[in-house]
């Protein structure tokens, strides 16, 4: 019952009470600790992917911006020769670069790098890992099998780049004309340099043309003929240099051309500098006797010297403070024929003078002798003339002294002086044939023909006498000039053939610079010995590969048609 006071609350009640509060006030405590943990944590791990992202953005910078100017997204156009084999083309690789601030344990790293590429200099190695450097290269184009060996090594920093790299199949076989890339995948030499532009992918459909191959007038294959047989008598004679030359001499497409000492494009890091040289286009040399070939040429389209004119070649010519003579002199009267066949420098510095200066300068012009050839490489040479152009000149001229040009000159005029007496510039592009001019009357080419072809058959270049394809050539050999003098032991020795001389097809030339004499030429290091018989080696074999076909030397037709007659007539001197 009630009895009107006031109960106070149970003391165990109050316990219970505070004990929860607490529980609750603990389990508080630890929740947001934990919380704060979790968010700690988090914190700590935004921090991290943060300072990932920005150590490694000069990474992503830096590869964009490589493979921005590599091009590696925009593939290069093959070149190919005028039968479609593959003579430059690109090939998928992995180039290796690092991020230094990866690197856990950068000596490891270094070791087993090098295991996988030995020859990475470890020192260098060592230097590029241990730096602050968000990215840098270790090695450019990897073998496939090397990528994967790098991969298996698991150390982290360590990528791959998908790059593009230039290949040349045929090694140091065209190197000189077709040139190689640096490692920006751009041009710097040869075609490559020329067309680098227009070789990129993206830059011929940008502008409406098809991604389709560069295709070259050379062939390889005669090309390949060319290089070996010039390579040989390189060897054998110990040259300083050589250049050798196939033309057609009815479009002046380039079917080969060779220049050596050589290099291969596939290693641009191992090319040597001097061997970049390209001696068929950027080459000057004297060439000596084969100017012979144009200054007949010239003189007998002037109308002013006949067959059957005839100059005296007994004594030496002392004009100023030289003497012009002949290598091995008859002693004699000679026919204008003999003049050439024998390779007379007297007969020919009388015939050039009795022509005069004027109608020679210009008559060079015309053959493209005192200009840049047009050709489709930046690598090409001006020729050097006298700048007073006089009677001394006008003689030794004639005879290919005192005017340098390159082989490719020679070739060009060579193929006019037998087509007809077309001039057409010299091409690297099948089917980039120009109109070309008239530097001569067919009847001057077709005698022309007679005189080379005899030179072959009975003077200076019956070394160069393939069986059955008619050959006709001039041979040629300078002294190349020293300070004061020419000196007697450094030449040049060149010969400038056709083929087949009825119905010329193809210009060969080839050219020895400095060859030494050996046992099997008698320790001569002249044309006849040297220059001729790479010709005739080369036409033997190239011939049958471009469908020309053997001929029968002794018919009745072929006598006629390139008989000379070359017997002094009238024993009287022409005007000097």
């Amino acid at each position: 019952m009630y009895d009107g006071k006031i109960k106070s609350f149970s003391p165990s009640f109050v316990r219970v009470e505070g004990a929860v509060k607490h529980s609750l006030e603990i389990s508080k405590s630890r929740i947001i600790f934990l919380a704060a943990m979790i968010s700690l944590c988090y914190f700590a791990l935004a921090l991290r992917i943060i300072n990932l992202s920005l150590s490694d953005m000069d990474i992503k910078e830096t590869r964009i911006a490589i493979l921005n100017d590599n091009n590696l997204k925009i593939s290069r156009r093959n070149i190919v020769d005028r039968n479609g084999s593959i003579l430059a083309t690109n090939l998928k690789t992995a180039s290796l670069y690092a991020n230094p601030r990866v690197i856990l344990d950068v000596y490891e790293a270094v070791q087993k790098i090098r295991k996988v590429l030995p020859e990475l200099d470890e020192k260098d190695l060592f230097k590029k890992l241990d730096s602050e450097k968000g990215f840098v290269w270790l090695k450019r184009n990897l073998h496939p099998q090397e990528q994967l060996d790098i991969n298996n090594l698991g150390i982290p920093g360590l990528y791959f780049a998908d790059e593009e790299k230039r290949v040349y199949p045929h090694g140091s076989l065209v190197s000189h004309i077709l040139g190689f890339v640096g490692t920006d995948g751009h041009g710097l030499s040869g075609i490559e340099k020329e067309f680098n532009n227009d070789l990129f992918s993206e830059s011929r459909v940008a502008n409406g043309f098809k991604d389709e191959a560069l295709q070259l007038s050379l062939d390889i294959r005669v090309q390949s003929v060319l290089h070996e047989e010039l390579m040989k008598e390189y060897k054998a004679h110990k040259a300083k240099g050589a250049a050798g030359i196939i033309m057609d001499v009815n479009t002046s497409e380039v079917l080969a051309i060779v220049s050596l000492p050589d290099f291969n494009p596939n290693v641009p890091a191992e090319i040597k500098m001097e061997d970049t040289f390209n001696n068929a286009t950027y080459g000057l040399f004297e060439m000596g006797s084969t100017f012979k070939s144009f200054t007949m040429a010239m003189a007998l389209d002037s109308g002013l010297v006949g067959m059957e004119d005839a100059y005296d070649a007994i004594n030496p010519i002392r004009v100023a403070k030289y003497t012009i003579r002949d290598h091995h002199g008859k002693g004699r009267m000679l026919s204008v024929p003999e003049i050439f066949m024998y390779s007379s420098n007297i007969g020919t510095a009388r015939i050039a003078s009795d022509i005069g200066n004027e109608r020679q300068m210009k008559f060079l012009g015309d053959l493209g002798l005192l200009d840049n050839v047009s050709l489709e490489v930046p690598e090409i040479a001006t020729p050097i003339y006298p700048d007073n152009w006089g009677k001394v000149s006008t003689m030794t001229v004639s005879y290919g002294h005192g005017i340098a040009v390159t082989p490719i000159h020679v070739a060009a005029a060579g193929g006019a002086i037998v087509n007809g007496g077309i001039y057409k510039a010299p091409t690297l592009i099948k089917g980039n044939v120009s109109d070309g001019r008239r530097v001569m009357s067919e009847d001057t080419s077709q005698t022309m023909r007679k005189l080379l072809r005899l030179v072959v058959e009975k003077g200076t270049g019956r070394r160069a006498d393939a069986k059955g394809y008619l050959v006709g050539g001039k041979t040629g050999t300078a002294e190349k000039p020293g300070k004061n003098k020419y000196q007697k032991n450094s030449l040049v020795s060149s010969f400038l053939g056709s083929f087949p001389m009825n119905e010329p097809k193809y210009v060969v030339l080839a050219v020895l610079d400095e060859p030494k004499g050996n046992e099997s030429t008698y320790g001569n290091a002249t044309a006849g010995f040297t220059a001729a018989p790479v010709v005739k080696k080369v036409v033997s074999r190239i011939a049958p590969m471009l469908g020309v076909k053997p001929i029968k030397e002794d018919s009745p037709e072929i006598k006629e048609l390139l008989h000379v007659d070359y017997k002094v007539k009238e024993p009287t001197l022409a005007a000097f």
